[in-house]
């Protein structure tokens, strides 16, 4: 009997070990499948929870099952250089990223040349603008056919004027001269030999009589009643203010003449980049729906601002052969910047909210990780990245949006949940107060009288998802469901009874709703 024990005890031991090794390799097989089904969401509220695959109770869609490998382990950061924690990353599987269109690129260092185009507006060259104004009181007598948009010459008669003192100045101009005979050949020099015939010429001269006119008044000795407007440079007539028989004032401007042989072309750029154009540099000038193009020059002087475009003027100088360039026309300027090196993504990748700009950066397995960036310069469809991101890293460039909207449907769930109840853990004298009262206040878990839903009352309270119904109030999983169920309150309450009766899972359905009399 004794040696039956014996030999029944190792035995009995050896079986015991077997079978808790079995135990155990099966648990961590279980623990190791990267694929097995964890629980089943609502695809439209991802705080639905099931344990078995159906259709959600409130939009009728197919449970989405959620795979161990949906989350990561912990403490793993999967290549990501910010070191940012498993809860921030979210998962998509190679075939929804293949159905979905993402695609990624690593972040590469570029430089080199762009070509910024704008929009430019032909001036005349201030140099080269002359206006022909009215030196007295008089009158229009003779107008010649030079309208506006004619072609002039230097010293080619325009019109012709007269004035009170023109006929009284010229006696006193002749009388002078023929005192000093000596001199009648010199009228036009400088060196003035008979002070008074010096004044009186000076005063023909401020009446407008040109050089010209005066040395054929002093050839003829005959008083001239009119005197003649002549241009004074060769160009365009821009504008023409005179008409026969019209008087006119001190002042007024008769006509406006420019050379258009040289003209100036104002870009509108960017406040930002108006450094990026140095003198010198050279810039395509193109006509719109014309084949013609040109070079022009950036100028040295200082770009102006404009207010009312909030944008720098950038003037560039042009040759113009042809005079096909006229004032105020619009034109097509390409200027080339050269820009420094730096880490550029596509402008795709790029999620801009107006504050912040982010990227997605791909973390391995399947996870991306989203990061907020610093941008600089950009041109064509890249953009410079200042800070944020390190080179070779890979970023999403393609289906931005649909990943954003995947990682904002992740933010929807409850953090509880997903964190276990680690909360609960905490020792009570480190937990704050105000959280604490606040767990005492509200039940730990409630139905959405709605869709029938787990809710956290906490969350629906923080987010004002609650309604007051003859004493009792409800919580919500969102705006919709509170909304549908203020409309009829009771039709809801009831309806939500009878699914609940006629479930399976009736008891767990059951479980209150509402806590009484909160408000």
């Amino acid at each position: 009997m004794r040696k039956a024990a014996y030999i029944a005890v190792p035995v009995l031991m050896l079986a015991c070990f077997l079978a808790g090794r079995h135990f155990s390799h099966g648990t961590q097989a279980a623990a190791a499948d990267p694929h097995r089904i964890l629980y089943y969401v609502d695809p439209m509220h991802p705080a639905y929870k099931s344990d078995k695959p159906g259709i959600a109770p409130d939009c009728g869609m197919q449970l989405e099952p959620v795979y161990a490998d949906s989350t990561p382990a912990a403490g793993t950061t999967g290549g990501s250089s910010s070191g940012a924690s498993a809860s921030e990353a979210i998962n998509i599987s190679p075939e929804q990223q293949q159905l979905a269109g993402i695609r990624v690129e690593p972040v590469v260092e570029s430089s080199g040349a762009r070509q910024v185009r704008v929009l430019g507006r032909v001036v005349a060259d201030e140099a080269r603008l002359f206006r022909v104004n009215a030196a007295t009181d008089g009158y229009i007598q003779d107008v010649f056919n030079f309208t506006t948009g004619s072609m002039v010459k230097k010293n080619e008669e325009l019109a012709t004027f007269g004035t009170a003192e023109l006929l009284t100045t010229q006696q006193s101009f002749l009388g002078a001269t023929m005192r000093s005979p000596e001199t009648r050949n010199e009228v036009i020099s400088n060196d003035w030999r008979t002070q008074n015939r010096a004044v009186y010429a000076s005063r023909l001269r401020a009446l407008g009589m040109s050089e010209m006119q005066l040395k054929e008044l002093t050839d003829s000795m005959k008083l001239a009643d009119s005197i003649k407007i002549l241009s004074p440079a060769t160009g365009f007539v821009l504008a023409r203010n005179v008409s026969p028989g019209q008087r006119y004032e001190k002042g007024a401007e008769l006509y406006r003449i420019a050379d258009l042989s040289r003209v100036w072309i104002v870009a509108d750029v960017y406040e930002s980049e108006a450094q990026d154009f140095h003198q010198g540099t050279i810039a395509t000038v193109t006509l719109p729906n014309q084949k013609k193009s040109l070079h022009a020059r950036v100028s040295g002087s200082l770009p102006q601002f404009d207010p009312a475009t909030r944008t720098m003027k950038l003037r560039l100088e042009a040759e113009n052969p042809g005079f096909f360039l006229r004032p105020d026309m619009f034109v097509d300027v390409e200027l080339p910047v050269h820009v420094p090196a730096g880490l550029t993504v596509p402008v795709d990748s790029l999620l801009d909210s107006g504050m912040k700009k982010r990227v997605f950066v791909e973390r391995g397995n399947g996870y991306f990780e989203a990061r907020e960036v610093e941008t600089g310069w950009r041109f064509g469809d890249r953009v410079q990245v200042v800070k944020g991101l390190a080179a070779g890293e890979r970023i999403v460039v393609s289906g931005t949006f649909l990943v954003d909207s995947e990682s904002r449907l992740k933010g929807t769930r409850p953090r509880a949940a997903e964190e276990g109840g680690h909360n609960d853990a905490m020792p009570e004298s480190k937990a704050p107060a105000a959280p604490k009262l606040k767990a005492q206040a509200l039940p730990a878990t409630a139905k959405d009288p709605s869709c029938g839903m787990d809710v956290t009352p906490a969350e629906s309270v923080a987010a004002g998802n609650t309604e007051t119904y003859k004493g009792k109030t409800y919580y919500f999983c969102s705006s919709s469901c509170r909304d549908k169920f203020h409309r009829d309150p009771s039709h809801t309450l009831l309806k939500t009874e009878a699914s609940a009766a006629g479930s399976p899972d009736g008891a767990a359905m059951k479980m209150p709703m509402a806590e009484e009399g909160h408000p």
